[in-house]
């Protein structure tokens, strides 16, 4: 796979205003973003998330690392045009029409007004649900509503990688639901999504690889099915019994094999064997609740 981004050793401190003590946030972070992939950024509050995002974006800079985008360098014009961005908590001038505003982002990021804007907007607008609103003021919207402008500003240029912080944060169901469509939407047609998310049932419906941090530092960076088979904690045995479908719970290999050839000498019919690995979310507290604890990829 191309890699499009690649951070290594990144580190940043920040001074305390009232005791001018040095704090050290990131702790020499290094991880790598695959070209076409959605890959989810999850770490506790105070990781380092959203400092990782500023420094990556050249809204902060690093005390020290490498930042490297698209094999070009980092933080020039060049790199800028290729990149789309959604804050955690994003500010639209709220006089301004759906329509409005992504004609105004369209022009922050180069593009020229007239029909082929046009019909981008229009082709975001459809994308996003909000054709029916594209006049409305953006104080009449929800704050679904919102986010989901703000994934279209941040797609309105047609960008190569989208970061995304937070994009799900405060939604209700209904408005989770229609972010993670729209963001499969832009991966499907080629859009390499970074996104940081305390939601990690919607980051493991979305992500083909994460990138974990605690306390400033990566604990993992790979393959998300890769890390759940790595901490998987046994297998399930599903098996037909008389018209009865049973399940058993296995912990190791060789448990397994037994099992097997017991079901099998009492001419059961075994269905199927699945591997019981933890769901993201208790991989999740399984890494952070030990910050010392690194998972290979």
């Amino acid at each position: 796979m191309t890699t499009l981004l690649s951070v290594k050793n990144l580190r940043k401190s920040f001074r305390s205003k009232t005791t001018l003590k040095k704090t050290e946030i990131l702790k020499g972070i290094s991880f790598e973003i695959e070209k076409g992939a959605v890959t989810g950024f999850l770490g506790s509050n105070g990781a380092g998330k959203t400092t990782t995002i500023k420094c990556l974006l050249g809204l902060i800079f690093p005390d020290s690392g490498e930042i490297n985008f698209f094999g070009k360098g980092y933080n020039t014009p060049e790199v800028k045009t290729k990149i789309g961005f959604l804050p955690e908590r994003p500010y639209f001038y709220d006089y301004l029409t759906a329509n409005e505003i992504l004609k105004f982002a369209a022009q922050l990021s180069g593009m020229s007004v007239g029909k082929q804007l046009e019909s981008r907007i229009d082709e975001l607008l459809e994308m996003v649900e909000l054709s029916h609103v594209k006049h409305k003021r953006l104080r009449e919207y929800s704050k679904g509503m919102l986010q989901r402008v703000g994934i279209a500003q941040a797609l309105i240029h047609n960008p190569d990688f989208i970061i995304l912080d937070e994009p799900m944060s405060g939604l209700d169901p209904d408005g989770r639901f229609k972010i993670n469509s729209i963001l499969r939407e832009a991966a499907l047609r080629g859009t390499t999504i970074f996104f940081s998310s305390h939601l990690l049932n919607d980051a493991e419906a979305l992500c083909q690889n994460l990138v974990i941090v605690t306390k400033g530092d990566v604990a993992y960076c790979g393959s998300m099915n890769a890390l759940l088979e790595k901490l998987q904690v046994g297998f399930i045995v599903n098996y037909r019994e008389g018209t009865l479908i049973q399940s058993a719970m296995i912990k190791t290999e060789a448990d397994l094999q037994s099992k097997i050839d017991d079901l099998r000498r009492a001419g059961k019919t075994i269905l199927d064997i699945k591997n019981d690995r933890p769901t993201l979310e208790k991989a999740f507290v399984q890494i952070s609740s030990d910050s010392s604890r690194k998972v290979a990829p």
